[in-house]
């Protein structure tokens, strides 16, 4: 068997896919993968460090700004399916998956006009461009938030899977990740994060929280990871602020062993693109949900909405951002313990904890039905 995955622009696509393939070979070692995307997107690399073939295809997205790049982009999307049929006649897979990114468009729509199986995978709760115009053409959706499916009319079939994750979550207990993390049973912990990259609005009203609550309660301990990109900023302004924290606060550049994290956390503060809001379920984890307010169809604010309507998570807008605000969250949450069971209990009911697997006996059905010739 040979699956040829694709999706990429940003980890959020690319995850998935790399959640996808780890599950086929973890069950079925002999089928070989395969990864398409672009030439210089970062899914290169990280199909690359995860070891799988790569193809790439000459593709790019729109910008939403008036730009004479949207004239190759709309050149490349009208000729880029013609190249990806050559690459899939030369491939031959049973089976194409796309994750989403203008990437996937090339792909799928060859391998559908090629009668290749296909199938996609949209994470958000609005589903982006690119898999509105594919979602006529491949033979099945899964979807991450059953919402999406509103904007999904022409598809063919849909059906609620959840979002692939790769593993580790969900697997360790609060207590032996506190052990492995050194944090002290009785104490209260706060992870926060922005991503890889950071967010600069988050990082200002994280050190105003240090200010009006962390450092006023003995028993909060706090993990930040700032963002490469304001790591710098940022510990020099706690050293200007603070001159130094103690070590129940921790300030990185960037937070690994998020398993772990999430596992041993009583609080989540952070963005909610699809693959965060995610891991926040399937960990149980009562969260402050940010959403960046620079991405495409505000889908953050979407997803955000999907838990925080369930009571899951608490949504605090970017534009109401600020030390008191996020104080004065934290302070209902830690502070009620009954409300973040509750929360906690929420984010558990709203996570798909066996998603892989539902993904690859859809995969393997879709297969099936196209090989007996069934609709």
């Amino acid at each position: 068997m040979k699956i040829l995955l694709t999706g990429g622009g940003t980890a959020g696509h690319v995850n998935p896919a790399l959640a996808i393939a780890e599950t086929v070979k973890r069950n079925l070692p002999t089928a070989e993968v395969l990864f398409c995307g672009t030439e210089g997107g970062m899914e290169r690399r990280l199909v690359a460090e995860a070891g799988y073939p790569y193809y790439p295809i000459e593709v790019m997205g729109l910008s939403r700004s008036l730009s004479p790049k949207n004239i190759r982009a709309l050149y490349l999307a009208l000729t880029s399916p013609h190249k990806a049929k050559r690459l899939l006649r030369q491939l031959t897979p049973d089976l194409v998956v796309g994750t989403g990114g203008y990437v996937s468009w090339p792909v799928l729509a060859a391998a559908a006009s090629l009668g290749i199986p296909t199938a996609l995978h949209e994470s958000n709760a609005v589903p982006g461009l690119t898999v509105k115009r594919l979602s006529g053409r491949v033979d099945l959706l899964m979807l991450n938030f059953p919402e999406a499916e509103r904007n999904l009319k022409k598809a063919k079939r849909t059906v609620h899977v959840g979002n692939p994750l790769r593993q580790g979550f969900a697997s360790l207990t609060r207590e032996e990740a506190r052990r492995r993390l050194g944090i002290p049973e009785a104490a209260r912990l706060t992870v926060s994060f922005g991503g890889s990259l950071g967010a600069m609005a988050l990082n200002t009203a994280i050190l105003e929280l240090f200010e009006h609550y962390t450092l006023k309660h003995p028993e909060e301990y706090h993990i930040h990871g700032c963002g490469s990109r304001y790591y710098p900023h940022v510990m020099a302004n706690i050293r200007e602020r603070f001159g130094a924290l103690p070590e129940r606060i921790g300030v990185l550049e960037y937070l690994k062993e998020m398993p772990t994290l999430m596992a041993a956390a009583d609080l989540l503060i952070c963005r909610s693109g699809a693959m965060t809001v995610t891991e926040v379920a399937l960990s149980h984890r009562a969260s402050i949900l940010i959403p960046s307010p620079n991405v495409a169809g505000d889908h953050q604010k979407k997803n955000a909405e999907a838990l925080s309507s369930l009571g899951a998570a608490l949504l605090l807008p970017e534009e109401e951002l600020n030390g008191l605000s996020l104080t004065a969250a934290v302070g209902s949450i830690l502070g009620n313990t009954e409300k973040r069971k509750a929360m906690e209990r929420a984010a558990a009911g709203f996570g798909v904890p066996d998603a892989n697997r539902r993904i690859l006996r859809e995969l393997l059905q879709l297969i099936e039905k196209k090989k007996s010739g069934a609709t």
